[in-house]
């Protein structure tokens, strides 16, 4: 069981969403948008896509890297370390 299974349908229900706003912000530059409208359906799009990530580190950390501790030793080291990387690439991005 990976540790999103709780919220499975909402992740996929935000994704849609983000899906969706892609679509538009596709038509838009079609259409010759201005590009700040554009640029403003690009920001949404971000956030949603930044929603979805947060929610799964949370899943994550709640889910695996907990089960991973009690565990203790060499998998809890592994599970720690990942999560972290994960956290730097978001916040990178």
């Amino acid at each position: 069981m990976v540790g999103y299974d709780d919220n499975k349908e909402q992740l996929l229900k935000r994704l849609r969403r983000a899906e969706g706003q892609v679509r538009g912000i596709h038509r838009m530059v079609e259409e010759d948008t201005y590009c700040i409208d554009v640029l403003t359906q690009v920001s949404a799009a971000t956030k949603a896509l930044e929603s979805v990530a947060l929610a799964l580190l949370d899943d994550h950390l709640s889910h695996c890297v907990a089960e991973a501790s009690r565990e203790g030793g060499a998998v809890a080291d592994e599970k720690i370390r990942e999560a972290s990387a994960a956290i730097a690439r978001l916040v990178r991005s």
